[in-house]
């Protein structure tokens, strides 16, 4: 998500989306080719039918938009106390 911090608060808001909707994006082929991976399908149609399968399930269920929307806003908010608190997850300690 590089370049999400670069301008102030409240601006550039569609450029921000895009980022944010890149990384549900990644998410989402992860998920899928987790899956993928764990259940060995027995042809590449099989895989193709089973990662669209995921791809719908996953973009119509209730339970797993509402996971996903706590979590990037739990995520988003820490992250950004975290920046305004000076928080570091990596690297030497400030003194």
């Amino acid at each position: 998500m590089a370049g999400y911090w670069d301008g102030p608060e409240g601006e550039e808001c569609p450029r921000r989306a895009w980022l944010t909707t890149r990384v549900g994006a990644a998410a989402g082929l992860l998920g899928s080719a987790y899956r993928i991976i764990l259940q060995q399908p027995s042809s590449a149609l099989a895989a193709l039918q089973m990662a669209a399968g995921d791809t719908a399930t996953m973009a119509h269920s209730y339970l797993t938009g509402t996971t996903a929307c706590l979590g990037f806003g739990i995520t988003a908010a820490l992250m950004k106390i975290g920046n305004k608190e000076g928080w570091r997850l990596t690297g030497p300690p400030k003194l």
